[in-house]
């Protein structure tokens, strides 16, 4: 893929500028400004080379639909704070006020187009229409940069289709995702642990059966652990439980012993009577769930061998909470985790999404880990093997 640097002389051009600016809100503000950091190396290196910076960016599932809630205004209020300058919102994404915005724009200024999806064309299955609406979003610039990796796994117009229609590199933040990625499934050093949580094994599966291949060790927890416990004859009570996919994860509890790998299990496991914030958390043995109990999180004798598993590994992939991290009762075994991949001698990363979410609502900083992922979902389709077609577009304009 082609850099930045690849692009030549940006003094005075516009640079349409893809980012993942898809933050979590309360009301009008942002808990969690993560993204737009990342966004930061990639917008002030086009500053200072003199580009009219035009940010591409959606936030939430707007459906092409117009709908004030999801309004970048908190993302552009945030990001001229982060970068000291003025950073002017247009009302509209490829409408009159887009156009005037960017048609105005300085050397090293920046300015935001409104929710991409907005656009009923972003997000559109047909080609055609998708085309229709890069060709507006190319018409307002001079070259495209790809720096939202959250979105690479997306062929939507302002990722893909657009990346067609200019001359197109790859951000600081594709670059460094990519290169992280890379060294996750290109010979990592070893030991190499992989720790899935979340809710659902049926999110995970090909990433599953990939990674049985790749990794060392794999340990579950989150809600998904229910229905490997479930495969193995033992009791979950209430616990989240995929049936459907039981016969799925006996074949991969066989496949990793005929190939010398290991899922570990929890061993113990928190419960409540309810899925409520203040239900009274009880331990109990993994195989001891009651029938009107549910599972949690990952109880303290787990998270401390979780721990001990990482600490003596040399990479390690982290995706999905070990609970429901976000209740203080049930956040143990995810913060047991995250303390453990701040002591990795050795590539450390968190998966992007609610795991990236849940490190910080603990009190971690970015700098405790090798490398925070900014995209939960692309970093899973990478790691499964998959084309992402965000990147392919890119690659096949190397030259």
């Amino acid at each position: 893929m082609k850099s930045v640097d690849d692009l030549g002389d940006l003094r005075g051009k516009r640079v349409l500028v893809r980012c993942d600016l898809n933050v979590p809100l309360d009301g009008d503000q942002i808990t969690d400004d993560g993204r737009i950091r990342a966004s930061l190396p990639t917008l002030t290196k086009l500053r200072e080379a003199g580009a009219k910076v035009i940010v591409l960016a959606h936030l939430g599932r707007p459906k092409g639909q117009v709908k004030p809630e999801f309004s970048l205004a908190p993302a552009a209020k945030r990001l001229a704070e982060l970068l000291d300058t003025e950073v002017a919102l247009a009302e509209d994404v490829v409408g009159p006020s887009a156009t005037k915005i960017t048609a105005d724009l300085a050397d090293g200024a920046v300015a935001m187009l409104e929710n991409v999806r907005f656009e009923p064309g972003e997000e559109s299955k047909d080609e055609a229409v998708r085309g229709e609406l890069a060709d507006k979003y190319a018409a307002l610039g001079d070259v495209f940069v790809s720096d939202g990796f959250g979105v690479v796994h997306r062929k939507q117009a302002s990722v893909y289709d657009l990346a067609a229609r200019l001359p197109a590199a790859a951000g600081t933040l594709v670059f460094a995702e990519v290169e992280v990625l890379r060294r996750l499934t290109e010979e990592p050093a070893r030991p190499y642990v992989v720790v899935l949580g979340g809710a659902k094994v049926s999110d995970k599966l090909a990433v599953i059966d990939n990674l049985i291949k790749t990794a060392d060790t794999l340990a579950i927890g989150g809600g998904m652990v229910f229905t490997f416990l479930a495969a193995q004859g033992l009791e979950v009570g209430k616990s989240l439980l995929e049936e459907d996919q039981l016969e799925t994860v006996k074949g991969y509890l066989e496949q990793a012993e005929q190939s010398g790998k290991r899922i570990v299990l929890p061993t113990d496991i928190v419960i409540a009577p309810e899925f409520k914030q203040d239900a009274p958390p009880t331990v109990v043995a993994a195989g001891a769930i009651p029938s009107d109990q549910l599972g949690l999180d990952i109880g303290p004798e787990s998270g401390q061998a979780f721990a001990e598993l990482i600490k003596d590994a040399k990479t390690v992939f982290w995706n999905g909470p070990m609970g429901v991290a976000e209740w203080e009762s049930f956040a143990a075994g995810t913060k047991a985790v995250a303390q453990a991949l701040t002591e990795v001698d050795g590539l450390s990363v968190v998966g992007g999404g609610d795991s990236a979410a849940a490190v910080r609502d603990l009190g971690f900083s970015d700098d405790d880990f090798s490398h925070i992922s900014t995209g939960g979902g692309a970093s899973l389709e990478y790691l499964e093997g998959k084309e992402l077609p965000g990147l392919a577009v890119l690659e096949e304009k190397k030259d």
